[in-house]
C-alpha cells in the first residue's frame, strides 16, 4: 500500500515559553483522506497478506461510527477488495442514509450484516464465523479497531529516525495496536504514553500480549465517560486548538488525548526540558456523526 499523499510531519505547536517543554504532532491524517493515521498502518500489512492468500473479500466488525469500517471500506475499494462490515446494532439496517460513516462505507462498496448487541459479543466464535461464511463466501478477517500482530508491525513504522529524540511519544488508545507498535520502535530511554477513550484498565492485558518494552504508561483520566462520550469543555478545546494550530482533531481519540496532554503540562506533569511527540492517529470522519449527536443534544459544534 503505497500513496502519493503528504508524507506525515511533524508539526510543532506553540506554547507559553514558561512551560519549558516542546510539543509536536505527527500528521499521520495527512496520509490518505479516508485509510488515515493509524488505520492506514493497521492495514497495511493485513491487506498484503489478504493479497498474498490469495482472498477477494474483507470481513470486519465496527459500531454506528467506526474510523475502523469507513477505513476498510476504503481500503477495499482503492486495492480491490470486497468488504463486508460487521455492524453492532441490528436497529441501524434502515439508518443507513442517516449515519455519515456507514452511509460513505456503502458508497465505497460495503456490504453490511447488522447483528444484536448480543450477537455482537460472541462475534469472534466458530459458529458465527462460520454463519457468515455459509452466506457470504470465504472472507480474510480483519478484527474489530483492525489490531493483531501484522497491524502492530505497521504500526511500528509510525516512528522514524527523527523521532528519537523525543523523550515522550503520546498516542490515544482504543485496542492497543497503536501504542504497541510505539512502545516496539522506540528506545528504551523514551516513555510512550497511552491516553485510553475507554473508562478502565483492562486494555493492559491487550497491550502487554503485543508489547515488546516496558517503557509504557497509561493515562487513564481523559477519556470523558467512555467513546461517544463529550463534553463542552472538549469542544471548546477541539475548537480552540483548530483555530491555533489549524490542526483539526477528532472528539474520540485525538482530541481527548491533546487535551490531557495539554493538562498535564499546564500541571508540570513534564519536566522542564521535555520533547514530547503526539501521534495523530487519524479518526477525522467521526467529527460529522459526532455533530449530529451534538445538534440533537442543542451542544456546539466541532468546527
Amino acid at each position: 500500500m503505497i500513496f502519493k499523499l503528504e508524507h506525515s510531519i511533524n508539526q510543532r505547536i506553540n506554547l507559553p515559553e514558561t512551560y519549558g517543554v516542546e510539543l509536536y504532532i505527527k500528521r499521520e491524517d495527512r496520509i490518505h483522506s479516508f485509510i488515515s493515521g493509524n488505520k492506514y498502518r493497521k492495514l497495511k500489512y493485513n491487506l498484503q497478506q489478504a493479497q498474498h492468500l490469495g482472498f477477494k473479500t474483507l470481513l470486519t466488525f465496527g459500531g454506528a461510527y467506526s474510523n475502523h469500517i469507513a477505513a476498510v471500506a476504503a481500503a477495499g475499494q482503492a486495492f480491490n477488495f470486497k468488504t463486508i462490515g460487521v455492524v453492532r446494532g441490528e436497529e441501524l439496517q434502515n439508518k443507513i442514509s442517516q449515519n455519515s460513516t456507514l452511509s460513505f462505507a456503502e458508497n465505497e462498496g460495503m456490504q453490511f450484516e447488522f447483528v444484536t448487541r448480543e450477537a455482537y459479543r460472541n462475534k469472534t466464535s466458530e459458529s458465527f464465523l462460520n454463519h457468515l461464511e455459509n452466506q457470504f463466501g470465504s472472507f480474510f478477517v480483519i478484527p474489530e479497531g483492525g489490531t493483531n500482530d501484522l497491524a502492530v508491525k505497521g504500526c511500528e513504522e509510525i516512528l522514524n529516525k527523527t523521532d528519537k529524540d523525543f523523550n515522550f511519544i503520546c498516542t490515544a488508545v482504543g485496542t492497543g495496536g497503536t501504542i504497541s507498535g510505539l512502545i516496539n520502535a522506540s528506545n528504551q530511554n523514551q516513555q510512550i504514553l497511552g491516553f485510553p477513550a475507554l473508562k478502565g484498565d483492562f486494555l493492559k492485558e491487550d497491550i502487554i500480549k503485543f508489547a515488546t518494552q516496558s517503557n509504557w504508561k497509561l493515562i487513564t483520566d481523559y477519556h470523558f465517560g467512555g467513546y461517544a462520550k463529550i463534553n463542552e469543555d472538549l469542544i471548546g478545546f477541539i475548537n480552540r486548538f483548530k483555530a491555533d494550530s489549524n490542526v483539526p482533531l477528532d472528539p474520540v481519540y485525538t482530541g481527548k488525548m491533546m487535551f490531557g496532554i495539554f493538562n498535564l503540562i499546564e500541571n508540570g506533569y513534564f519536566p522542564k526540558g521535555s520533547k514530547i511527540l503526539a501521534i495523530h492517529t487519524g479518526g477525522l470522519q467521526g467529527i460529522s456523526g459526532m455533530n449530529t449527536l451534538l445538534k440533537k443534544k442543542n451542544l456546539p459544534l466541532i468546527k
